[in-house]
């Protein structure tokens, strides 16, 4: 244990891209065996000059993120003076980004890991794509941007997670002819609805299929021509009594049908 080497990872945030980093390089030597220990939030000189204390008495190596130009100069400076090999991650690449670019760096520790709002905003499409998917809770229909109506497999809820990660939020409604639709279907503006139209032959080949990888017959009334008949008629009635825009699906990939249904609601 004690031959492993050891590296002392400092930062002035978290350490995780000093740490990657270090594990990258040490990957290529003493077969990947390495001990890593992180000292986050270095905000001052006295923890440095703590942590090079330690690195010394272990002949440790330090790998090190600091934007801060002084904290980064004085570690560099007082690593050298102890004869310590410090490995400074941040301030080449800054250094070389600031000729390029003509800018100086914002300096800001853990920038990399501030979440914006447009992330919560695509975890919040996520979270409610799940919520409301497949008629679940009808209640989501007056919340969502926008509502998939279909029979089944039009590709409701790959359709809803694809519009998700672009941060939209989706709820589906599945139309079964022994069902009657939620009433908040046609109290939404019309405008917001998309129904999902599907040819019979297509959608007959798509139900044998997955009633194979059901390891079930493709004889089941799920596939049958006669009754898919009857739930393409009543979703026609329907999508005309909430008066949508209807997209069809028969020969598109879930991409193509989502561009599709963004360039409409645009």
């Amino acid at each position: 244990m004690d031959d492993m080497p050891l590296v002392y990872v400092l930062s002035d945030s978290v350490g995780e891209t000093a740490e990657l980093v270090i594990k990258a390089g040490l990957s290529q030597f003493n077969n990947g065996e390495y001990r890593i220990q992180r000292i986050p939030y270095v905000e001052d000189k006295k923890t440095i000059d703590d942590s090079l204390v330690l690195a010394l008495e272990n002949q440790a190596l330090i790998g090190f993120t600091i934007v801060d130009p002084e904290l980064r100069a004085y570690l560099n400076e007082q690593a050298a003076a102890k004869g310590l090999e410090a490995i400074d991650i941040m301030g080449p690449m800054l250094n070389s980004m600031q000729e390029v670019f003509g800018k100086e760096p914002h300096m800001e520790p853990g920038l990399v890991h501030k979440l914006d709002e447009d992330y919560f905003r695509r975890v919040e499409a996520i979270e409610f794509a799940v919520k409301y998917d497949d008629g679940r809770d009808p209640r989501g229909i007056a919340r969502a941007d926008i509502i998939l109506i279909g029979v089944s497999r039009t590709s409701k809820t790959p359709l809803s997670q694809y519009l998700a990660s672009k941060r939209i939020k989706v709820a589906n409604v599945p139309i079964v002819p022994e069902v009657d639709p939620p009433e908040e279907l046609f109290e939404v503006d019309p405008a917001k609805c998309i129904g999902l139209r599907i040819s019979a032959e297509k959608l007959n080949d798509i139900r044998k299929e997955r009633l194979k990888a059901l390891g079930l017959g493709d004889q089941a009334t799920y596939a049958n021509m006669q009754r898919i008949h009857q739930e393409l008629e009543y979703f026609n009635k329907v999508v005309n009594k909430i008066g949508c825009k209807v997209v069809d699906v028969s020969y598109k990939a879930v991409e193509e049908t989502a561009n599709t249904i963004m360039r409409l609601m645009k």
